[in-house]
């Protein structure tokens, strides 16, 4: 089975083709140029250079969230177009999860964070167990200090765009930190295939009207709207 993915929830992109577990061919960047700008033209750019189609591709598989509200957009987006131009079926993975199958050649526990701002970063916790990742915990968007209280001196790699972030700020408490290698830190659009494949194989797909994007927070300008409206609702007491 060839998956197509796509993984544009972080600053880095990349686009990946595989078949079955073997990939056939990988791009990333992390330029710092906007994804609407990089993305497609990867996707066109690697089908092209393997010489397929997207008539050839089984499924295209994307990074939905959680990460950049921007980015997991552009991503989402993308995929639905490619996918009702070719009639495919999408399938929408974790970006948590997706990091911690590309970082699946560690040995120990992963802890996948994305910097979600407020002092907050997106996370969860994996165990690497006969080089399959094993959730200890859903995606979720916490404190860096509550982050801290739970993992302790327990060893942990850290993957992500957070990693940096959370190994400056926390490593003088939790002993036990430390930076995964830079080639396996980013998000990787091999680590979306991977964590699409079994679902691929199982039949959980869906029609790109049904593929949605999963911030497991709201915007930022959401929040703040509902802050005012807050501070501008009557007082009925």
């Amino acid at each position: 089975m060839k998956i197509l993915a796509l993984e544009s929830s972080a600053v880095s992109a990349s686009v990946a083709l595989t078949e079955d577990e073997k990939l056939i061919a990988q791009s990333f960047q992390n330029c710092g140029l906007t994804h609407s700008r990089t993305l497609l033209p990867m996707v066109e750019g690697l089908l092209q250079n393997c010489g397929l189609t997207l008539d050839e591709v089984d499924a295209i598989a994307v990074a939905h969230g959680p990460g950049s509200f921007t980015g997991v957009r552009i991503g989402v987006a993308t995929v639905k177009g490619l996918a009702l131009g070719a009639d495919k079926p999408c399938i929408g993975v974790s970006t948590l999860e997706a990091m911690a199958y590309g970082a699946h050649a560690l040995d120990g526990r992963l802890c996948c964070v994305m910097d979600a701002r407020a002092g907050q970063v997106y996370n969860a916790l994996f165990s690497i167990e006969n080089g399959l990742p094993s959730r200890l915990c859903e995606d979720r968007a916490v404190k860096l200090t509550d982050l801290a209280e739970e993992i302790g001196d327990t060893a942990y790699f850290l993957v992500g765009d957070g990693a940096e972030l959370c190994y400056n700020t926390l490593r003088e408490k939790c002993t036990g930190l430390r930076l995964a290698p830079p080639e396996l830190r980013y998000p990787t659009g091999y680590g979306v295939a991977a964590v699409a494949l079994p679902l691929l194989q199982a039949g959980k797909t869906c029609s790109p009207q049904e593929l949605d994007a999963f911030y497991l927070r709201r915007p930022q300008a959401e929040r703040e709207r509902m802050k005012r409206l807050s501070g501008n609702a009557p007082n009925l007491h």
